[in-house]
């Protein structure tokens, strides 16, 4: 009975993660509030596999923008696998990287800072300095220093992630690409953009090779080398490239994945840059409807999509369509916040 409960609990913690990768994050609540369920009444509170399924609940609910929930779970994850495995195991330093990566989403970096530092001296002690979990533990860290505008702490760590992933994995290996973007993406933060751009078209190369056009990961590295023209003005360079990710994340992912929305988002936005009003309006109208029908009117993502829509009728000078947005944009915000949040 307890194999048959424990092959039920696998299959359902698999489909949780197929849920959200395809972007059903809803669906994949449901199915992870029934898992952690199953998991308690099977196993108990204090198993680490409880704590696992608690994991899987706070990404969810982080995914919906439920901060509060996400980051009561993370605690009680922590809680739950420090007493069942003590404080020096890998999979420990992992929930405080993602505990960490919650309260990065929030801004509340001060928080966030001590328990990246944690995990990576667990990882560092437990793996050595060349395991892959350590390079990400230090790619987590160098990524919030990067949020914090701390360039001159970021850059060692991903310049040593860099060396270490190269020396483990090699120059044409996707791993070593992922580790070149995140500097890249460091550079373009820094407004550094001489530097950033032959690092991201490095990236797509040896992306195009070893995953091919369809894959996520090069989708994805082009949309940054197209953000990337976008912050220098080069439009016209920009332009095609959003347009190519659209096209390849709606053969691959459908019309209601969140990476599709926020493409339409992003392309819509470089047209209102370029003051395109009549090509970024209906843009903008369609990633709002996705995102309401998803996530909900609550979620921050649908405020970013109502308050981009408010800033196009603001600047074509539709005022008596930009006010209501404006107050149901502060209504919403003042109701998550509160009237001291700036």
């Amino acid at each position: 009975m307890m194999v048959a409960h424990q092959d039920t609990l696998a299959e359902l913690n698999l489909l949780v993660i197929r849920l959200y990768q395809q972007g059903k994050y809803k669906e994949a609540l449901r199915i992870a509030h029934q898992s952690a369920h199953l998991t308690k009444d099977t196993i108990g509170e204090n198993h680490p596999d409880y704590a696992e399924s608690l994991n899987n609940l706070a990404l969810m609910y982080d995914s919906l923008g439920a901060y509060e929930k996400a980051e009561q779970l993370g605690t009680q994850v922590l809680q739950i696998q420090k007493k069942a495995l003590g404080g020096d195991y890998p999979d420990y330093a992992e929930s405080l990287n993602n505990l960490a990566l919650m309260y990065d989403s929030l801004g509340a970096y001060e928080k966030a800072e001590p328990l990246c530092m944690q995990a990576l001296h667990i990882r560092k002690k437990a793996l050595g300095d060349e395991h892959p979990d350590y390079v990400q533990n230090l790619t987590s860290l160098a990524g919030l220093y990067n949020a914090m505008g701390a360039y001159e702490k970021a850059e060692p760590l991903y310049l040593q992630a860099l060396q270490i992933t190269k020396k483990a994995l090699g120059e044409n290996h996707p791993g070593y690409a992922e580790s070149l973007s995140d500097l890249a993406g460091l550079y373009n933060s820094m407004e550094a953009y001489e530097k950033a751009e032959p690092l991201y078209l490095q990236v797509l190369q040896i992306q195009k090779k070893a995953l091919g056009e369809n894959h996520p990961d090069y989708v994805q590295s082009l949309n940054d080398l197209a953000g990337l023209y976008y912050s220098t003005g080069a439009y016209e360079q920009a332009e095609p490239l959003y347009l190519q990710v659209l096209q390849i994340q709606k053969k691959v992912l459908g019309e209601e994945h969140p990476d599709y929305v926020q493409s339409l988002n992003d392309l819509a936005g470089l047209y209102y840059s370029m003051e395109a009003y009549e090509k970024a309006e209906p843009l903008y109208l369609q990633a709002l409807h996705i995102r309401k029908k998803a996530l909900g009117e609550d979620h921050p993502d649908y405020v970013q999509s109502l308050n981009s829509l408010t800033g196009l009728y603001y600047s074509m000078g539709a005022y008596e369509k930009a006010e209501p947005l404006y107050l149901q944009v502060l209504q919403i915000r003042q109701k998550a916040w509160g009237d001291d949040q700036p």
